[in-house]
C-alpha cells in the first residue's frame, strides 16, 4: 500500500483543469481517486466522463452536490427533490456512493433555523429510500456557522448526525469537514459518533487561514497554511474506525489563477506532510 493509498483530490481543488487534464495528473502523481462536481461532470458529459475515470483507474470519492432542500414554496420544493434525484442518479452512473449535500440556508424573509432544519428532514425521508435503491448515501455536509443564513442552516457535526439518525446507515450518514468543523470542541465526540453508527461516509480536509481573505467561500486553505491541527483530524478518524477515502477540497482563489498540475503536486506534498504519520510519506514532491 502506498503513501497516497487513500489520498483523493476533489476538483474543485484545481478547477482550472478539465476533467481529462486532472485524470492524466492524478495519474502521473499516483492518486487514487477523486471527488467530483455536477457541473463540469455535465459539461464534459456524464456517460464520458464515468468512462475517463475508469479507463484511467481513477475511483470516485464523492460527487458535490445535492441538498438545498429549505425551499417553502411547493414549486421550488419539488424542483429541488427533483434535482436531488437526478443527482443521486449521476452519482450511481460515476460510480461513487456517496453524494454530498448542502443543506441550504433560510428561504427569503425567514429566520426560522428551526423549521428550515425541519424541511430537510422531510426531504431527506423522500431522498433517502431513493438514494439507496440505487447504491448511493446521502451525506449532510455541516457547514461553518457564518453560512447559517444563506447556505447551509446545518452547522454542527451533531446538528448533521440528529437529522441523519432515523434513516439507516445505508442511507443517510455525513461529511466531516476540517474546514468546517475545526473550532467546535464537540467534533471529536461526533467524529466518535458518526463512526460507531456506520455514517461517516465522507472526510475532507482544508486549512483555516486568518485573517480570511475577502468572499470567504473561496478562502479555504491550503493544507499547512492554517491553523487547523490536520494530522489530528486524520488520527481521530482513523481512531474511530474510518477506513474511506481523506479527500481534499479546497476554495481557493489564489490557487486556481495557478498551474493546476503544479497545484495538485503540491497538495500531494502538503499531504504528506501535514496528514500523515511522521515517518511514513513517501518522497516530498515540489
Amino acid at each position: 500500500m502506498t503513501d497516497l493509498a487513500r489520498f483523493s483530490v476533489n476538483q474543485m481543488t484545481v478547477r482550472q483543469l478539465s476533467l481529462p487534464q486532472l485524470a492524466a495528473a492524478c495519474v502521473r502523481l499516483g492518486i487514487p481517486a477523486v471527488g467530483l462536481w455536477r457541473e463540469p461532470v455535465a459539461e464534459h458529459g456524464l456517460h464520458a466522463t464515468a468512462r475517463l475515470m475508469r479507463d484511467a483507474g481513477l475511483s470516485v470519492s464523492t460527487l458535490c452536490r445535492g441538498g438545498f432542500l429549505t425551499a417553502t414554496e411547493p414549486v421550488e420544493r419539488r424542483a429541488a427533490l427533483d434535482d436531488n434525484r437526478a443527482a443521486v442518479d449521476e452519482a450511481a452512473t460515476l460510480g461513487t456512493r456517496t453524494l454530498v449535500l448542502v443543506s441550504g440556508g433560510l428561504p427569503p424573509g425567514s429566520r426560522d433555523l428551526a423549521a428550515a432544519r425541519r424541511r430537510v428532514a422531510d426531504a431527506l425521508a423522500e431522498l433517502g429510500p431513493y438514494a439507496a435503491e440505487r447504491g448511493v448515501r446521502l451525506a449532510v455536509e455541516p457547514l461553518h456557522p457564518m453560512y447559517a443564513a444563506d447556505r447551509c442552516v446545518v452547522s454542527t457535526l451533531s446538528q448533521a448526525l440528529d437529522l441523519a439518525a432515523p434513516f439507516p446507515s445505508t442511507q443517510v450518514g455525513v461529511v466531516v469537514d476540517s474546514y468546517h468543523l475545526w473550532w467546535d470542541d464537540r467534533t471529536a465526540a461526533g467524529v466518535d459518533r458518526a463512526a460507531r453508527e456506520g455514517r461517516l461516509h465522507a472526510f475532507q480536509l482544508a486549512d483555516w487561514v486568518t485573517p480570511l481573505p475577502h468572499g470567504v467561500l473561496t478562502g479555504r486553505g491550503q493544507l499547512g497554511d492554517g491553523c487547523v491541527d490536520l494530522r489530528s483530524f486524520r488520527e481521530r478518524a482513523d481512531a474511530a474506525g474510518y477506513t474511506g477515502p481523506i479527500e481534499v477540497e479546497l476554495f481557493n482563489d489564489a490557487l486556481w489563477a495557478e498551474d493546476g498540475t503544479a497545484v495538485l503536486a503540491r497538495t500531494v506534498e502538503r499531504y504528506r506532510r501535514h496528514v500523515l504519520p511522521p515517518g511514513t510519506a513517501g518522497p516530498s514532491g515540489p
